[in-house]
């Protein structure tokens, strides 16, 4: 498991706070996700405690993307920007689509999960 706590709101690299504006968003960004992810607690049921931390994380992940679309100029890390901020936002909405079903009772299937061959390369 990765361990995020280095990036705090307040260090923005090496030596100290953020010297930019890039960097200032990012680490606020990070703090917040970092709060996200861990504010609900653990429920017991390990299925919807990943999806309760994923869904900040994948909304992290767009956010970071964004800021890469503001401030960033090469081409190449654009392009992956944009094809985080699809996939990642597809993907919200499925894990918060599979947390509603879950949180309705004991069957696990109704509305089922919704797809994701097309944003994983399947058909």
């Amino acid at each position: 498991m990765t361990d995020h706590s280095a990036h705090q709101a307040a260090g923005g690299g090496q030596g100290g706070g953020a010297k930019t504006g890039f960097e200032a968003e990012m680490n606020t960004g990070m703090a917040r996700m970092m709060n996200d992810m861990h504010s609900p607690g653990y429920t017991g049921k390990p299925d919807t405690d990943f999806l309760a931390m994923m869904i900040p994380h994948h909304e992290g992940a767009v956010e970071m993307a964004r800021l890469v679309l503001i401030h960033g100029r090469d081409p190449m890390v654009r392009q992956l920007a944009e094809d985080i901020i699809a996939s990642q936002t597809v993907e919200v909405a499925a894990m918060r689509g599979r947390m509603a079903v879950l949180s309705a009772g004991p069957n696990p299937q109704p509305g089922g999960y919704p797809a994701l061959g097309a944003v994983r390369g399947g058909a």
